[in-house]
């Protein structure tokens, strides 16, 4: 029978029996303890080894998510508009023909000159219309609010300044436009021709195969 030591009034010590019906509950209570620290345990370790769900917000940083919010859609991928065709293409060149020509150029575009030119058909030339929607994504993330106060003093530095230098230097791709408001011009100049090595390789491939001789690059 167990016994537990309570002091005496003289100092020492004397047990204290229980009950073997009381032993007994003891023993259950102490068992479903037990059992309950277990499964738990069990609980933890299949959550901590199960991977968390993508559309949890903090999924990456070991956390659950908010119960009850639905789940937040990732923002979509920019593309280069040059790497867009058919309709997709013409859809985003409308988007940004808007923005350039109510925002960035009424705002920014100061006057053409031979030093400045500008072209009203600038959807024609690739490289420029390249460089605009860079510029055009650039500024839709500096004004976010979570770029801060900050963001768009960082974009006129960053971005415009640069992208409006390049695009609207004397010596640039629009160089053969309109360099004078009152004469409207648009020429797209021919770009260099491709590399002699580029050209020389089918030329010289083709005299290999008239003598007989395999080609450049033939096992």
């Amino acid at each position: 029978m167990p016994e537990s030591i309570n002091p005496s009034q003289d100092g020492g010590t004397e047990p204290v029996r229980l009950p073997d019906s009381d032993l007994e509950s003891v023993s259950a209570s102490v068992r479903k303890l037990l059992e309950q620290s277990a499964e738990q345990a069990l609980q933890l370790d299949n959550l901590a080894s199960a991977p968390l769900p993508p559309d949890m917000p903090f999924g990456a940083y070991g956390m659950p998510g908010f119960a009850g919010l639905p789940p937040q859609a990732a923002p979509p991928e920019p593309r280069p508009i040059l790497e867009l065709e058919g309709e997709e293409y013409e859809d985003e060149l409308d988007a940004l023909s808007d923005w350039v020509d109510d925002y960035l150029i009424r705002v920014y575009g100061a006057e053409v000159t031979t030093a400045a030119p500008w072209c009203e058909q600038w959807q024609e030339h690739a490289d420029v219309v390249a460089w605009l929607h860079a510029l055009w994504l650039a500024y839709q993330q500096h004004k976010d609010p979570e770029a801060g106060l900050s963001g768009l003093f960082m974009w006129h530095r960053d971005f415009l300044t640069h992208a409006m230098a390049t695009v609207r230097a004397a010596g640039g791709p629009l160089s053969a436009c309109m360099t004078d408001p009152d004469r409207p011009a648009h020429r797209l100049l021919p770009g260099p021709p491709p590399s002699r090595r580029t050209t020389a390789a089918p030329e010289e491939s083709a005299e290999s195969e008239e003598n007989g001789a395999p080609g450049p690059g033939a096992g």
